[in-house]
């Protein structure tokens, strides 16, 4: 099988540090694949090896086969979008979306509708006049993508495109995102460290910790399944037990994972572990409760 890119023990040193620690991935042609960790994790730099923005320092990678390491970004069959959109304020939508077309020398009006079919394809065809400045974060974001696009690549990589906009535009835009890479059928290789979006948009989803990849999995089994501690703390919510405490509570030694919503507060007497309520916070569709075990641990 020929994956659109495969990583193999790749690395990445800046001096001592290990920004990327012998990483080995394979993302199949036509997925939502996320890079999903926290700040210094890895995932961006992981994201600029495959651009060619950064050079290995071990390890090999691959796109559709095609050997990469060495390969400078203009000849690599990807594309990127960045979360601060990089658009130029003096130009149209029309000029921002055609500017690589425009470099490679492909003449005004072919260039031009290729720009104005790309902006279709985001559903912005009817701003191809305006400025950067007349449209709102969201529009900028995919305008952002249509120039991206305009290149036809295989591959599209977006670092954290949705960092910047407001709660519920990133929602709106998680749907829309996911869409489109239906819709093109092209890879997309998503960097976020906000763990909503990479459970509701991708196929499968890899968790970086350290420059070193936790799990890699669906969704439902990073979440359902977590394979180390830090993919159940980071995934979601989870109480973490090892100890007296998860054999007390499941029958079993060894660390386990219990997620808040997996929890009932029952009546004195019917409960598994007895303990006492701290703190409750009100969060809308939840109610966040914190309790003190009779043991001393901490459950939410």
């Amino acid at each position: 099988m020929t994956y659109a890119v495969e990583f193999d023990n790749v690395s990445r040193l800046y001096g001592d540090v290990r920004a990327v620690d012998g990483v080995s991935i394979a993302i199949k042609d036509g997925e939502f694949f996320s890079m999903l960790g926290p700040s210094g994790s890895g995932k961006t730099t992981c994201l600029r090896l495959i651009a060619g923005f950064e050079q290995l320092s071990g390890g090999a990678i691959s796109i559709f086969g095609k050997p990469a390491s060495n390969l400078p970004p203009w000849e690599r069959d990807v594309n990127t979008v960045f979360q601060d959109y990089a658009l130029f304020p003096h130009m149209s939508i029309l000029d921002n979306v055609a500017y690589g077309l425009m470099v490679k020398g492909v003449n005004k009006k072919q260039r031009h509708a290729m720009a104005q079919e790309a902006l279709e394809k985001v559903a912005l065809g009817f701003v191809h006049q305006r400025k950067p400045s007349q449209l709102s974060g969201g529009q900028r974001q995919r305008v952002a993508i249509a120039r991206a696009l305009v290149n036809e690549p295989r591959v599209l990589l977006l670092d954290e495109p949705l960092g910047a906009l407001d709660l519920k535009l990133r929602e709106q835009m998680q749907l829309e995102l996911k869409k489109l890479q239906q819709s093109l059928g092209i890879t997309f290789i998503f960097v976020t460290h906000d763990q909503g979006e990479a459970l509701s948009m991708s196929d499968r989803v890899a968790v970086f910790n350290n420059g070193r990849i936790e799990q890699v999995d669906s969704p439902r089994d990073l979440y359902m399944r977590p394979r180390t501690p830090f993919v159940a703390g980071f995934v979601g919510t989870s109480n973490v037990f090892d100890g007296l405490m998860a054999e007390k509570l499941c029958g079993m030694t060894g660390s386990f994972a219990l997620r808040p919503e997996h929890i009932r507060l029952n009546t004195p007497g019917e409960l598994q572990a007895n303990g006492t309520i701290q703190a409750v916070q009100y969060q809308g569709a939840a109610t966040r409760f914190e309790l003190k075990l009779n043991g001393g641990e901490k459950l939410l």
